[in-house]
C-alpha cells in the first residue's frame, strides 16, 4: 500500500476524542510512509487529519469539487490539490488514488462514500481493504446494521465482512497490512453459490 484514501467529517464534532483519533491516524500514516488521500478541506476532523500528516512530513491529496474549493475550503498548504467537476469525479479519483478506504467519523457524506466504496467491493470492482476507526464506539450503530441486515437475509455474512473495525489507527492498519482480498462468491450472478 501506498496511499489511503481517508473520509471523515468536515466538523469536529462534539467529543475531543474525534480530533484526537484523526491525529492519531494522520501520525500513523506518515510513520508507515503512507500518503492520505481525502476530499481536500481545510475545515473539521478533514483538516485536523490533513494538517497532522503535512506537520509528520507526509503526503496529502486533496480532491475537491470546483464550488467547495471556490467557497474556501479547499486547503492551501497540501502535497497537492486536484479540483474536479462534481462529486461523482471527487469520489473515482480519489478511489484510483488509493490502495484502501478508512472512514473516520463524520456525516451523511462520509456514511456515503464508507458504504459506496464498500459496495464496489462486494461487486468486485476493487479488491482494497474499507474500514472504520471506531472512535469511542462512533460506528457501533453502523456494526449493528450490518447485523441486522444479515439475520434478516439482505446481506450475506461475507460481505458484512469485508468492512474492517478497528478501534485505534495502528489496530486498523495492521488490520489493512494483513489484509487479502476474499474470494467471495457473486450469488446474484450464480444462485447455486446461495
Amino acid at each position: 500500500m501506498r496511499r489511503l484514501c481517508v473520509f471523515c467529517g468536515s466538523a469536529e464534532g462534539t467529543r475531543p476524542a474525534y480530533a484526537d483519533a484523526a491525529r492519531a491516524l494522520g501520525r500513523e500514516l506518515a510513520k508507515r510512509g503512507l500518503g492520505l488521500v481525502y476530499g481536500g478541506g481545510s475545515v473539521g476532523l478533514m483538516g485536523v487529519l490533513a494538517d497532522t500528516v503535512l506537520a509528520e512530513g507526509g503526503e496529502v491529496i486533496g480532491v475537491i469539487p470546483g464550488p467547495l474549493a471556490s467557497r474556501e475550503l479547499a486547503h492551501a498548504g497540501l502535497t497537492e490539490l486536484r479540483v474536479v467537476g462534481s462529486m461523482h469525479e471527487r469520489k473515482a479519483t480519489m478511489a484510483r488514488l488509493s490502495d484502501g478506504f478508512v472512514a473516520l467519523p463524520g456525516g451523511l457524506g462520509t456514511f456515503e462514500e464508507t458504504l459506496e466504496v464498500l459496495t464496489w467491493a462486494q461487486l468486485g470492482i476493487h479488491r482494497k481493504p474499507v474500514g472504520v476507526l471506531n472512535v469511542a464506539g462512533y460506528w457501533d450503530g453502523l456494526e449493528g446494521m450490518l447485523a441486522h441486515a444479515v439475520r434478516e437475509g439482505f446481506v450475506r455474512r461475507e460481505y458484512a465482512a469485508l468492512l474492517l473495525f478497528g478501534t485505534s489507527a495502528p489496530e486498523l492498519l495492521d488490520r489493512f497490512a494483513a489484509w487479502r482480498a476474499p474470494a467471495i462468491p457473486r450469488a446474484w450472478l450464480d444462485p447455486s453459490q446461495t
